[in-house]
């Protein structure tokens, strides 16, 4: 069973990376707090990549993918692979698809639009991933969405995002065996409650089975487990820290 990597993913932090000064000093806070891996997402600024990777490489960190549209993914990919490669990534993640193509045909003609460009892609050295919500587990005529789209997409890789899938009604250990050996890197995003809402705590600090999900990552061959709150329960650098400690009682490393 392969080592497991813990990283940001980005939006977590949004807030706090919406100037160039803004992002430089988050990205400095997550490195002091023993983060080496980040996922870039969700950084208003600076939009210029060279820019982003002087200030990862100041702070002594890794882009190991970002979350990138699918139009630009599929009307602009020469371009976005040179921006990937400037970042030294190892993966192309689309973070979901446009409203319309949320049903049957449309997930067929995404897999078919992904198909096109993967060779392209994959002579790169890249990974292209595609992020779950709990809409891809919606069923058509028995299938959800999300296998609809792997299935029409050979070499397709699934971030599986933790909490989507268990919103949407799945096990999230049971879905990342599903794709074992197409799992490059996960979201890992716990689910608690507050009342009758539900909330995303740090990780290990709510209700998912965290003990099969490692289980899982490792035999999948999964690499990065990037941890995102869309809306931290506790503030957003404390959720990180504590999210940190947890996963590396479980095992789970730092360092690439």
């Amino acid at each position: 069973m392969g080592r497991l990597i813990a990283g940001v993913q980005m939006y977590t932090l949004r807030d706090y990376c919406k100037t160039s000064s803004d992002t430089a000093k988050t990205l400095k806070k997550v490195s002091g707090i023993g983060y080496k891996v980040i996922q870039v997402s969700g950084m208003a600024e600076p939009k210029d990549m060279k820019e982003v990777k002087k200030i990862l490489d100041d702070n002594g960190l890794y882009a190991c993918s970002t979350h990138t549209g699918y139009q630009s993914i599929i009307e602009e990919t020469d371009k976005v692979i040179e921006e990937h490669r400037m970042l030294g990534c190892e993966a192309i993640i689309c973070p979901g698809l446009p409203g319309e193509l949320h049903n049957k045909e449309g997930y067929v003609r995404a897999g078919e639009e992904f198909s096109k460009i993967m060779g392209k892609i994959n002579k790169s050295n890249l990974v292209l991933g595609y992020h779950n919500h709990g809409i891809e587990l919606q069923r058509y005529e028995g299938k959800t969405g999300l296998d609809i789209l792997m299935e029409n997409c050979e070499g397709l890789h699934a971030e599986i995002d933790t909490y989507w899938i268990q919103f949407g009604g799945g096990d999230p250990a049971a879905w990342i065996r599903r794709f074992s050996g197409r799992c490059n890197q996960l979201h890992f995003k716990d689910m608690g409650m507050t009342g009758h809402k539900q909330v995303m705590p740090p990780i290990g600090e709510g209700n998912l089975d965290w003990e099969a999900i490692v289980k899982a990552s490792k035999r999948a061959g999964v690499k990065y487990c990037l941890v995102e709150m869309d809306e931290p329960a506790v503030d957003a650098f404390l959720s990180l820290e504590r999210s940190l400690e947890n996963m590396k009682s479980w095992g789970i490393e730092t360092q690439r």
